[in-house]
């Protein structure tokens, strides 16, 4: 890989598995940490960072919606729960935007019940952060 083509590469995949378009990179951050190319910080960084911008452009959604079409609301069953946890518990559930299938809504819905963006991109940076870091801790050649 080039210098620093492999970790924009982790940072773009990162990016489009967070948004709500389908996509997965755990398995390249652990290709690369196996090879050993980059340092376990770096991959963190460049996944962690990726990741955090997709969940922040589905809280961008969510508010571009609100502001848009303010009488729509969201209507589909899992936006409604996702909704629903959002006003009960606040920014920190965003802890949770990792998850599958329900990460995506969470961010749109943290944004359509305007959870300010700081406390969002604290949770959310958080929550992925440390769903990487995990990953790269169980896969570290040392263990």
């Amino acid at each position: 890989m080039t210098e620093n083509g492999g970790l924009w590469g982790l940072f773009f995949s990162s990016f489009l598995a967070a948004t709500l378009l389908p996509g997965g990179s755990e398995a390249l951050l652990l290709w690369m940490n196996f090879q050993q190319e980059y340092s376990p910080v770096l991959l963190l960084l460049a996944a962690t960072s990726g990741n955090t911008l997709g969940g922040l452009s589905s809280w961008v959604i969510g508010r571009w919606i609100r502001y848009r079409f303010p009488g729509a609301g969201l209507h589909k069953p899992r936006q409604q729960k996702a909704l629903t946890w959002i006003e009960k518990h606040g920014a920190p559930l965003l802890l949770l935007s990792w998850v599958p299938i329900i990460g995506d809504p969470l961010c749109v819905a943290a944004g359509w019940a305007r959870i300010h963006w700081v406390w969002s991109t604290l949770f959310i940076t958080l929550g992925k952060g440390t769903r990487y870091a995990v990953l790269l801790w169980v896969s570290s050649p040392e263990i």
